[in-house]
């Protein structure tokens, strides 16, 4: 969410900041949040006015009264029917002007920071540093899904996307056995690194959440096609299907719309990422400022739709549903979100390099960063397969963006007076591309998965798989 008084007071930023995102529509925004801001004001002083004004008439008529004086009595009388006309109608006007200026500044995505590079999309991204060289091995390497599948156990196929489909449809896994237990392995040893290492707490928070939640971390109102939605039988008990059988009448779309919303207002989501559940863990409350930074990580599942994604990466691990990730969550003060930034990469880059995995550190430009990103770095780790690297982790600073969506504010000790937070969050790492990353480094000519030395312990000694 955007600060009016600042887009009033300095719209050029807003028209600047967006239009280096790509947004097109960067100046009409910005005349249009002004526009609604201004009837917005005009209509809170004609409430006002016409208020004040009542209130003097309500005075006035009891003088009037008292002196019987009937005639001045009625003809104030009729003037104070006008005001409250007048008064309901202003009422009307900032409610539909205050709702319509809260969705547009919704619906914008925040302003990148000044050190941002600008660029249309990924090829304007910068890389900043590269940890250990492209694994090129000596024979032709096999992508991660094939090493799965031709991987055998008591259950059949380690990796059994066929299985997987049966039950739930596509873009699923059921992983058996070995590679089962190195999928535990990889979140639990993760976990252990980012909270005793790195000093993150950790918190095993809900995986279904209210739309007020994925408001205020930014999947909605923007993302909701790519959400996972349940609706409590407690709130609504008519289904979808029941609905679309209902026989065409004339009221047939208003008796949807409104049904729409009755299951929208009792809908609870699946959690694209557990930074909705630790970033609103903040929300609508004061932290004092000698409590920041708080670092908070979870080990959960996560769920997304993928909407408008069809056809890149439909087979194997890199693009499910339904995947495991260890999340990174900061709440600092301004003055600690730079630093913070920087500490959190550091924190999901110790991973991939205890793993003795290849990767590089991207900087993001304008045009390539998520919705509430300020600053963006993704580490992509080298898959030898495709021969190239590939997204494994994102770690944003989002200013105080997230914190105006949640009213999450701070409190200097001894002082009054509140500020909103900062936000960052970012994954420590994805468990399923860590999966893939380590099938596909350390397999063998034979189809031999090697177990990295650090997660040896976890899988109770063993070295290989298959």
């Amino acid at each position: 969410m955007h600060d009016i008084k600042a887009l009033r007071e300095t719209p050029e930023i807003y028209i600047k900041g967006w239009s280096s995102r790509g947004r097109e529509t960067a100046q009409s925004d910005v005349d249009q949040a002004l526009t609604l801001d201004k009837d917005l004001r005009a209509a809170k002083t004609a409430f006002e006015t016409n208020q004040a004004q009542l209130k003097k008439l309500s005075g006035e008529i009891g003088k009037a009264k008292a002196q019987k004086d009937e005639a001045k009595a009625a003809e104030l009388m009729a003037e104070v029917e006008g005001l409250k006309s007048a008064i309901a109608e202003a009422q009307e006007q900032e409610r539909a002007k205050g709702e319509a200026l809260k969705d547009l500044l919704a619906s914008l995505p925040n302003l990148p920071f000044d050190d941002v590079p600008h660029g249309e999309d990924e090829a304007g991204n910068v890389e900043l540093r590269k940890h250990g060289a492209p694994n090129i091995l000596s024979f032709t390497a096999k992508d991660h899904a094939d090493l799965g599948e031709a991987l055998k156990g008591p259950a059949g196929a380690m990796m059994d996307f066929e299985a997987a489909a049966k039950i739930s449809g596509s873009r699923f896994v059921v992983l058996k056995g070995q590679l089962a237990r190195l999928e535990r392995a990889i979140g639990q040893w993760m976990l252990d690194v980012q909270t005793a290492e790195h000093g993150y707490l950790e918190v095993n928070p809900p995986v279904l959440v209210r739309d007020h939640a994925l408001f205020g971390t930014g999947q909605l109102p923007k993302f909701e096609e790519d959400l996972f939605f349940a609706v409590s039988g407690d709130n609504f008990d008519v289904s979808r299907e029941d609905l679309l059988e209902w026989p065409a009448h004339e009221d047939a779309q208003a008796i949807m719309a409104v049904t729409l919303k009755l299951m929208k207002s009792g809908r609870l989501s699946l959690i694209p990422t557990a930074e909705v559940s630790l970033t609103n863990l903040v929300r609508e409350a004061i932290t004092s400022e000698e409590e920041l930074p708080l670092r908070l990580t979870a080990l959960t599942n996560c769920f997304r739709a993928e909407a408008g994604s069809a056809g890149r990466d439909t087979k194997g691990m890199i693009r499910q549903h339904q995947f495991q990730k260890v999340e990174l969550v900061s709440i600092t003060t301004p003055e600690q979100s730079a630093a913070e930034h920087d500490r959190m990469t550091e924190c999901a880059e110790t991973i991939l390099k205890k793993l003795d995995l290849s990767f590089r550190t991207m900087l993001l430009c304008t045009g390539d960063m998520g919705f509430g990103a300020r600053k963006t770095y993704d580490l992509e780790v080298w898959l030898p397969s495709q021969n190239t690297y590939r997204e494994i982790s994102s770690c944003s600073n989002c200013g105080d963006f997230q914190a105006r969506r949640m009213d999450a504010r701070i409190r200097k000790p001894g002082e009054k007076g509140t500020r909103f937070a900062h936000t960052l969050n970012g994954s420590g790492l994805a468990v399923g591309r860590t999966l893939v990353a380590i099938m596909e480094n350390y397999q063998d000519e034979g189809g031999r998965i090697a177990i990295p030395d650090v997660l040896q312990p976890y899988m109770g000694g063993l070295t290989q798989i298959g």
